[in-house]
This record gives structure tokens, C-alpha cells and sequence, in this order.
């Protein structure tokens, strides 16, 4: 499987990014799954339903099933946060995997810029950053494209993993 990532500060775009890349690159016939790394406690299910009482009864892992959609949760219980690498090896096969954050890791990144947010660039310092989707004109060592040129963006990433 292929990765390549968002990265950005926050309200940069990136998860308004992360949206129109799905969407044009399935629309492409190109099979994509995403991850999304939280800074912050976060719940799928809600207080009252039936996979949220078994999860604070105390079950490591839930797994949700209808005939629609499939969900697991596992509650890590003060166990380390898992690395992204050990995250992919639970998702099945597809031709890209598009990860939104996680910029610490190794994988490859365009970077999302607003500029009203006065946050810096992470690219100058990172050289996984391959590229920075802008909403203002940039000089950099590396293509700039507007942010909301998607399909330009999803060209160059499609590009840049051999798709």
C-alpha cells in the first residue's frame, strides 16, 4: 500500500483538503483509505447506546456490525498510543492510504497553509514535506500549489507514489 499525508497547524484545511483528495482520487477508481491521528480524547459511540456501555463496562475491544459498515474501537487503557506504522497493518488492502497528521512520521506530505492562522511552515525544516498546498503565493524549495486546487495536488501525490 501506498501513504502519503496532510500535515498543518490548525485550521490550516487540512481536513477540508483531506475531503476533496478522497473524493476526486475514488472518483478516479483509485481505492483510498484515510487515517486521522487526534490530539485529544475523542468517542465514536455515545452515552446510552449499547457499544458505549460495553466499552465502559470495561471491554478492551467492541466491534460494532450491521450490514452497512463495521467499527472497532479499542480502548488502549494507559497502554502506549500505538505508532501509525502498527495502525496501517490493521487496515485492509488499498491503493492509497491518505493520513491526516501524524507529521513527526517518515511518510511523505503535502503541507496545508492559511495564512490568516500566522502559524510558520513546517516544510523549510522537514524534508518529508513534499510540497504546500497555500492560500497565498509562497517561495519555497518545493511546489506550491493553491489549496484549492485539488485536482492539481491529487495529480502530484498520484505522481509522487506511482498511481
Amino acid at each position: 500500500m501506498r501513504i502519503y499525508g496532510v500535515v498543518g497547524w490548525k485550521n490550516a484545511g487540512k481536513t477540508g483538503l483531506m475531503e476533496r483528495l478522497v473524493t476526486e482520487i475514488t472518483g478516479r477508481g483509485i481505492s483510498v483509505s484515510t487515517v486521522k491521528h487526534a490530539h485529544h480524547s475523542f468517542d465514536v459511540d455515545h452515552p446510552g447506546k449499547d457499544s458505549h456501555r460495553h466499552r465502559i463496562a470495561g471491554a478492551t475491544e467492541v466491534l460494532l456490525a450491521s450490514r452497512n459498515r463495521v467499527a472497532l474501537m479499542h480502548e488502549l487503557r494507559d497502554t502506549p498510543e500505538p505508532s501509525l506504522a502498527d495502525l496501517l497493518t490493521k487496515l485492509s488492502p488499498v491503493d492509497l492510504i491518505l493520513v491526516e497528521g501524524y507529521k513527526r512520521d517518515t511518510h511523505p506530505k503535502v503541507e496545508a497553509h492559511r495564512a490568516v492562522t500566522g502559524n510558520p511552515l513546517i516544510a523549510p525544516d522537514d524534508p518529508t514535506v513534499r510540497a504546500v498546498a497555500s492560500d497565498t503565493a509562497l517561495d519555497l524549495d518545493r511546489p506550491v500549489f493553491d489549496l484549492d486546487d485539488t485536482v492539481a495536488i491529487a495529480d502530484f501525490i498520484l505522481s509522487e507514489v506511482g498511481l
